[in-house]
């Protein structure tokens, strides 16, 4: 049985909005990224409103930077962190948080419009619509969840809730891989007219390691949240230690895993050395079966994103986080869980 010229029109008629989706998917990567840097410039508390309208203007003149400025003194990372800060220096934290902000509300738009204009040319077919409004609903609940994450760090200590930060990220995360998943579905619709010859375990085992991935990248938020990175810089061992002493102290006991500095490190460390070991265990596997060449590419680019991330993880563990790093090691992250998702798409298609 063949496509008939329906089948291939629809195919085709499809490829502009898996375009237009890998676009929202790189700006929303892109937003990951300066989330990360935001956070380790320590910027993201120099916004104490949110004005999704009025917000999208910055100061203009001397008089609204000062006026700024004067409401952010009046919160606590200024009274009780930055109070040695002049104008000018806010001026340098604020651009981060602003062009953070920024360019949330510009995805918003880029998704917004052009979504408008397939729905009402009749491009989007009713399969497709719900898993578009489901991803605009997501996109404004992230900001939502974003403002809630800032206000944590607005009473009374000047430290957002990691618990609120990894809630926030972790949103992101689904965002990207759900857009990415449904543009996926689109530039390789599943071909039901060839039996083809499928390895089930083969595509349980990928998306198994895609939930891996993403739970390290959940625990990394905690990480983030409670500056454990800047903590026991050295590797493998922690204070000179397999398994340092102490990674239980907290009563109860759940709280160590995302309130101990020591534990949450050490988790991080525990789910990357699986994935460090999955990984290159799955590729191996599949040397073993007929796959196509396009899964066979995903399958390579997987292994070569552990490698990257596996690298970039531990130097900026050593180097105690500089910024450069960590903002690398946070994109690799969302690198590592895209190269993922393909591959578990490949094999399930």
């Amino acid at each position: 049985m063949q496509h008939t010229n329906n089948d291939s029109e629809s195919i085709y008629s499809q490829k502009p909005i898996a375009i237009w989706l890998l676009i929202c998917c790189a700006t929303v990567f892109g937003m990951v990224v300066l989330g990360g840097v935001t956070r380790l410039t320590g910027s993201g508390l120099s916004m104490v409103q949110w004005a999704p309208i009025m917000g999208i203007l910055p100061p203009l003149d001397q008089a609204a930077w000062e006026e700024t400025f004067r409401l952010y003194q009046q919160f606590p990372e200024y009274q009780l962190k930055n109070f040695h800060m002049s104008l000018d220096d806010f001026k340098s934290i604020f651009w981060f948080e602003y062009a953070h902000r920024l360019l949330g509300r510009a995805i918003g738009i880029i998704f917004f419009l052009p979504f408008l204009y397939f729905l009402f040319t009749k491009k989007v077919n009713k399969t497709l619509t719900p898993k578009l409004i489901t991803m605009f609903i997501l996109g404004g609940l992230q900001g939502l969840m974003g403002w809630y994450m800032v206000k944590s760090g607005l009473i009374d200590d000047p430290h957002v809730s990691q618990y609120r930060l990894t809630a926030h990220l972790s949103l992101a995360i689904i965002i990207y891989g759900y857009m990415f998943w449904v543009a996926l579905d689109l530039l390789f619709p599943k071909d039901n007219t060839i039996a083809t010859v499928m390895n089930p375990k083969l595509s349980q085992l990928a998306m198994i390691i895609t939930t891996i991935i993403f739970i390290t990248i959940m625990s990394g938020g905690f990480v983030a949240g409670t500056r454990a990175g800047f903590a026991f810089n050295t590797f493998p061992l922690m204070n000179e230690q397999l398994i340092p002493d102490g990674l239980f102290e907290m009563q109860p006991v759940w709280h160590n895993f995302f309130e101990n500095i020591m534990t949450v490190q050490f988790d991080h460390r525990v789910l990357a050395t699986v994935l460090f070991l999955a990984i290159p265990a799955f590729w191996l596997k599949t040397r073993k079966f007929n796959l196509n060449p396009t899964a066979q590419i995903g399958i390579h680019l997987l292994l070569a994103a552990l490698i990257l991330q596996i690298t970039l993880g531990i130097s900026t563990l050593l180097l105690i986080v500089p910024v450069s790093l960590a903002a690398a090691h946070q994109a690799g992250a969302v690198i590592l869980l895209t190269a993922s998702l393909f591959v578990s798409h490949q094999l399930r298609h």
